[in-house]
């Protein structure tokens, strides 16, 4: 392998490091303004992006713990599939890509990757659907606006991990016939 490709190769572990950090401290800023969202409302504009849902609290019970759950559902599922990256990043040897573990992880990005896209758009339209019944979600448009960028992205990646497989399959066929 090239130093270009070396260098290249490490600049992109420390971006999904950094990624993955930043997901991590955003998970749990929501995981902590949640718990001050239903035990101690009055500390929500000195917290994390001073989301303040009480109002949808006090209106309705089921709507804030939907919404709630969904933001941090979606927060932790970004966090950890930049940890299944991460992960594959460190135990992938470039020299020898096709192995089970590089298309079991690539696998399972794109498994994430999907569910992310969907609990994201499924999410989108239960803020619009509460929007109609009075509740005013505005500020909430940021978790799920790129609903469809992931469910593409999913559908991307599930190729490569089908491609991947089918490179395992010939490479264990090779080794076996050489």
């Amino acid at each position: 392998m090239s130093k270009t490709n070396n260098f290249v190769f490490w600049a992109l572990n420390i971006v999904a490091w950094l990624i993955f950090v930043g997901l991590s401290i955003e998970a749990g800023g929501l995981l902590v303004n949640f718990f001050f969202s239903v035990y101690k409302p009055e500390f929500i504009q000195n917290l994390y992006q001073k989301m303040d849902l009480t109002e949808i609290y006090k209106d309705s019970r089921l709507a804030f713990y939907g919404i709630y759950s969904s933001i941090l559902t979606l927060s932790i599922l970004k966090a950890y599939l930049f940890y299944i990256v991460i992960r594959l990043m460190h135990k992938m040897d470039l020299s020898k890509p096709f192995n089970t573990f590089v298309a079991r992880q690539i696998s399972l990005i794109s498994y994430y990757t999907l569910s992310i896209g969907l609990l994201s758009y499924v999410a989108r339209q239960s803020a619009e659907n509460l929007t109609h019944h009075g509740f005013i979600p505005d500020n909430l448009n940021q978790f799920w606006a790129d609903s469809q960028a992931f469910i593409l992205m999913g559908a991307v990646i599930y190729i490569i991990a089908t491609i991947f497989k089918k490179g395992v399959d010939i490479q264990n066929e090779n080794d076996l016939t050489v």
